[in-house]
């Protein structure tokens, strides 16, 4: 399909999916985890929301877990590419834009 075929907004290299679920987040250069929801996902990226704001460059390590209990449905090395919104408050999530930079297989 040409981009520029495309009639509706979504004018990305990716089709971006509503996804909604559960996804544990890693620092690749430390064992801290943090635990949030992928809102949506694409071939590229996912955005997320977590209570702790992480800085754009960050290296994570993100699973995102099969709803049936199997291998994890994504398991990827990714980094904050953007922050999306920040929280006004504690008690309100930060959204992050994370760029996938490798699928991990094994």
């Amino acid at each position: 399909m040409v981009m520029a075929s495309r009639d509706y907004q979504e004018k990305r290299d990716f089709i971006r999916m509503r996804v909604e679920t559960p996804v544990q987040i890693t620092l690749l250069d430390g064992e801290e985890s943090y635990s949030g929801t992928c809102v949506d996902l694409s071939g590229g990226g996912l955005l997320v929301e977590m209570q702790t704001l992480l800085p754009v460059g960050t290296l994570l390590e993100v699973n995102i877990a099969s709803q049936h209990g199997h291998s994890p449905m994504l398991r990827a090395k990714t980094k904050v590419a953007r922050v999306v919104s920040q929280p006004e408050s504690e008690e309100q999530p930060c959204k992050l834009g994370l760029e996938i930079e490798e699928v991990i297989t094994d």
